[in-house]
């Protein structure tokens, strides 16, 4: 599959420099999947999709301009790479625009085990959803479903470039959520669960998944609203990992280059405390962000962004690089039809050595956030404010669970006061383990 991408992906090129372009590169995929959503035991949602499709990107000097077409014979890429480069001659020049020097190519690849031995066929998905949603009702409390989902899909891609790269990848996903109803009337409650992984052997069983969303809605039931105040506040791990997004934002080489970043000005200085360290990691082995290389056909590597607290990098591809006269970092990702841009890969904070358990006993009086709903977020400052629900703390042991709140502060000073427990799991391409911050604001009653 990957030399027919290659093929489909090298004809664009030539077509396109045989009308004239510059320089060019095409991206072909291949994906195929399926996806099943149910509620109360009936499909709601039976969708199978397959298409391979084609975008090409080229330059007449300065100027580029990008077309995708899912039509893949030879005369239609022909008329693909006829349009790309009429429309290049009438874009504007970009200085900063171009395919890398060809010394930053990857030229070896790592094994990142991105293909699962076997996928769930439609039958089988149905049957995860059901025992997933199954096992969330049959846990004492849970009133009805939200319902349930199961998801397999197999993507091939492969980048041809004019000025020598051609390789390509494949990839392999499954999933497995449910929302779970707890409580009665006008006192519901809702709680989830999931699990995402590369391999069908890695993912949770449904049964676990299932029985997972059902224990934390049932322990929603009756929650108070506390009054307005400041408290140490421990995100829970799996959403704590949206607290590393907001890093992601602030040092994308775009942002930066714009100067929209409450962090433009950081890079060498101690933005988390002394010990932490914040890692992306394209080479990790069924990663489900994981990438042999990046969306230019750039050579990627492990890198610490966050090193003992202090920045240490931007997140760079080539364009944003340019822009800030540095090297660029391998961290361009590309649709068919839109330019690279910069991405994190598998972006995780390393976990602490203190269990979130020993951290609710040291904050003593504060909040467990579980759920964030909404988010208010000025990335030139900073500011921050997300509603959130979950369950107050007194003398380190959960009280009650509360609703209807909001927490805010400033992601400056969340950073410098963040604390890491031990419990990291890899749930997602962004992923931290549950974190301690002190002296956020909540908005209650």
């Amino acid at each position: 599959m990957i030399d027919e991408l290659l093929t489909l992906a090298a004809d664009a090129v030539a077509q396109a420099r045989k009308l004239g372009a510059d320089a060019a590169d095409a991206l072909a995929i291949d994906r195929h999947g399926t996806d099943i959503e149910l509620r109360e035991g009936q499909i709601e949602k039976l969708e199978q999709a397959e298409a391979r499709e084609l975008g090409l990107r080229v330059f007449a000097g300065q100027s580029s301009a990008m077309i995708a077409g899912s039509v893949l014979t030879h005369e239609a890429i022909a008329r693909l790479a006829e349009t790309a480069v009429a429309m290049a001659r009438l874009a504007p020049p970009d200085p900063y625009s171009g395919l890398a020097e060809a010394k930053l190519l990857a030229r070896e690849f790592a094994d990142l085990d991105l293909v699962s031995a076997s996928l769930p066929d439609a039958g089988q998905l149905k049957q995860m959803a059901l025992a997933a949603e199954a096992a969330a009702l049959g846990v004492r409390g849970v009133a009805k479903s939200g319902g349930a989902s199961a998801s397999a899909a197999d993507r091939a891609m492969a980048l041809a470039t004019s000025n020598g790269f051609a390789s390509g990848y494949r990839r392999t996903g499954v999933s497995v959520s449910v929302s779970a109803i707890a409580g009665e009337g006008t006192a519901m409650e809702r709680d989830y669960d999931y699990s995402s992984t590369v391999h069908f052997a890695d993912l949770k069983s449904p049964e676990e998944v299932g029985a997972s969303a059902g224990r934390r809605a049932a322990r929603r039931i009756a929650p108070r609203k506390v009054k307005s105040q400041s408290v140490p506040v421990l995100f829970e791990n799996r959403i704590a990992g949206s607290l590393l997004g907001h890093l992601a934002s602030a040092i994308n080489g775009a942002a930066i280059a714009r100067g929209t970043s409450f962090l433009k000005e950081r890079m060498g200085q101690k933005i988390f405390a002394s010990g932490i360290v914040v890692s992306d990691d394209p080479l990790r082995r069924r990663g489900l962000g994981s990438r042999p290389f990046d969306g230019e056909g750039l050579a990627v590597q492990a890198r610490n962004l966050v090193d003992d607290g202090m920045l240490t990098g931007w997140l760079l591809d080539l364009h944003s690089a340019r822009q800030l006269q540095l090297a660029p970092q391998g961290n361009g990702a590309r649709g068919l039809s839109s330019p690279p841009s910069p991405s994190s890969s598998n972006l995780y904070l390393r976990p602490g050595t203190e269990t979130p358990e020993t951290l609710l006993r040291r904050m003593g009086r504060g909040l467990l956030v579980t759920e964030m709903i909404g988010i208010n977020l000025n990335a030139v400052t900073g500011d921050y404010s997300r509603g959130a629900s979950g369950f107050w703390v007194e003398d380190g042991e959960l009280a009650f669970p509360v609703s209807e709140i909001t927490i805010a502060g400033n992601l400056k000073d969340m950073f410098l006061n963040l604390t890491p427990a031990d419990d990291l799991e890899f749930r997602g391409a962004v992923n931290a383990p549950s974190c301690l911050v002190e002296g956020l604001t909540i908005a209650g009653i």
